[in-house]
């Protein structure tokens, strides 16, 4: 595959057309979520629309890596909205200003990194999760507002949008067959608007979500008391919202490289995604993330550079300032057909063929993150929950891998040596391998292919000195690695245990 690398490494070519269609595309399907998500927020759609443009423009240029998109993601804002209910739009900005602070601090003690401990399983279940959010998400564009009250559609309004979607979807499936030069999303949306245009065809349209048309983003210092009573109302929310961004954002950055087959840099994306939301706050944004959806369109459009993020955050500030009135006539009909092509080009397919090769608990991690992220919108949580359980998980299969040999010298000495970690969960099963009442009045463990882990461990190890010294037997470690025996040694205040080829060990008397 030719690939198309950073727009500032000059070293390698820039495939401009495809950055210039796959910007215009991303733009095109971006606007409509930015304004749903601000206005499900109660905020003014502009300020939806201001943060598309900023955190794209700050991330596509400062961020971790090519082809990431980022914009006024739903995943953050739906953790402003009880701010915004209780205390007002200022303190949802000075909120999205510290979120972006503590997003800076993360990535400048490199913490980004910690998004290894992610399991495969988990990121089934996350962008699978996202996939089937996607998708629900354009039913909403089946309904419309009667009386005050969202209803779907019906009748001949009914057919006509599912008949455009259909349509839409039937380009972005065929095109590609014929031609990669232009993104089939682009193609479907331009003949779907046409059309729509050419026949006078009364559908639902980008003005029926909400105006576009504005000035450049103003800035603004949030207009809140500064004292220790606001820190303490916004904290919370901003603390929240910073997790959330991270973990969406890094975990898309995840995909991004597997599907590019490059790398690119977390903790740099900490810092981009950071300074962008602190430039939401002082500009009228209301912050945001990567967003999954956008960057596959973007993907799938051909693009691997940064200029296609750039190209579509200038395209929406263009049409803020110039282009509403033609903007506002594209039919919502081909944007949803879009993003249900994006929704099914998401979903892991491939999570199905392998479920029965899996393990039992792998399917179950996996189904649980897809669950909770669906009903509950709560990616952080999801991933966190799955994290979770993958770590008990493991640590149960650990603790059953724990065994024993046992076998006793010319000298008479028993020796066990020790295979498999020893921690929290391998305690009991430790415990159990030893026979205390039979054994002979010297034994040794043998810690050459095994090492202690933490503090259960250590306190394993004391309470089975002494339960050997109250028999009148003596039990001795051997073989300890250079970690274990600095947790020993930390420890020696409180535990009593011998180690047997330490040089100058003693005795480490119980205080």
């Amino acid at each position: 595959m030719k690939s198309y690398l950073n727009l500032f490494d000059f070293t390698q070519k820039v495939n401009y057309r495809n950055e210039i269609l796959a910007g215009l595309t991303v733009a095109m399907t971006m606007m409509p979520e930015s304004l749903s998500f601000a206005i499900l927020a109660g905020f003014p759609p502009l300020v939806g629309l201001y943060a598309a443009f900023i955190m794209g423009l700050i991330t596509s240029i400062f961020g971790g890596r090519p082809g990431l998109i980022s914009g006024g993601a739903g995943a953050t804002v739906i953790v402003l909205i009880a701010l915004m209910k209780s205390n007002g739009i200022e303190y949802v900005f000075a909120a999205v200003i510290l979120a972006g602070v503590i997003q800076i601090i993360v990535g400048l003690f490199k913490l980004g990194k910690f998004i290894r401990l992610v399991p495969q399983p988990v990121m089934y279940g996350f962008v699978n999760g996202l996939a089937v959010i996607i998708f629900l998400a354009q039913l909403e564009q089946f309904k419309t507002v009667v009386n005050g009250q969202l209803v779907w559609l019906s009748g001949n309004a009914l057919y006509l949008m599912a008949g455009l979607v259909l349509l839409t979807i039937a380009i972005v499936w065929i095109v590609p067959k014929f031609t990669k030069a232009i993104p089939p999303s682009l193609i479907a949306i331009v003949i779907v608007f046409l059309i729509v245009l050419g026949f006078n065809i009364d559908t639902k349209t980008v003005k029926d979500i909400a105006s576009v048309s504005g000035g450049f983003p103003p800035f603004h210092i949030p207009k809140i008391p500064f004292e220790f009573e606001t820190l303490k109302i916004i904290f919370p929310y901003a603390l929240i919202m910073a997790g959330v961004g991270l973990t969406e954002g890094l975990l898309t950055l995840n995909l991004v490289d597997e599907i590019t087959s490059t790398k690119g840099n977390s903790n740099r994306e900490c810092l981009a995604q950071g300074t962008a939301n602190i430039a939401n706050g002082f500009f009228f944004g209301m912050g945001g993330c990567p967003m999954i959806a956008q960057t596959l369109v973007n993907l799938s459009s051909g693009s691997r550079a940064r200029l296609s993020g750039i190209i579509a955050s200038l395209t929406i500030l263009t049409i803020i300032l110039f282009g509403a009135p033609l903007i506002e006539k594209v039919p919502m009909a081909a944007l949803t057909g879009v993003m249900i092509m994006v929704a099914i080009g998401t979903f892991e397919w491939a999570s199905f063929r392998i479920a029965n090769k899996m393990p039992k608990h792998d399917i179950f991690i996996g189904i649980t993150v897809a669950l909770i992220t669906i009903f509950l919108h709560n990616l952080a949580l999801a991933v966190l929950i799955g994290v979770i359980i993958s770590a008990l998980v493991f640590a149960w299969e650990s603790a059953k891998r724990i065994r024993a040999s046992k076998s006793i010298d010319e000298h008479g000495v028993k020796h066990y040596k020790l295979y498999g970690p020893l921690f929290f969960a391998s305690v009991t099963a430790f415990n159990d391998k030893f026979d205390i009442a039979n054994d002979p009045e010297k034994v040794v463990i043998d810690f050459s292919e095994s090492r202690v882990a933490d503090m259960s461990g250590i306190d394993a190890l004391h309470k089975l000195t002494q339960r050997y010294a109250q028999a009148g037997k003596e039990l001795h470690l051997k073989n300890l690695s250079s970690d274990s025996r600095r947790l020993l040694k930390n420890a020696e205040e409180i535990i009593e245990v011998n180690i047997l080829d330490e040089p100058k060990s003693k005795f480490l008397t119980n205080k």
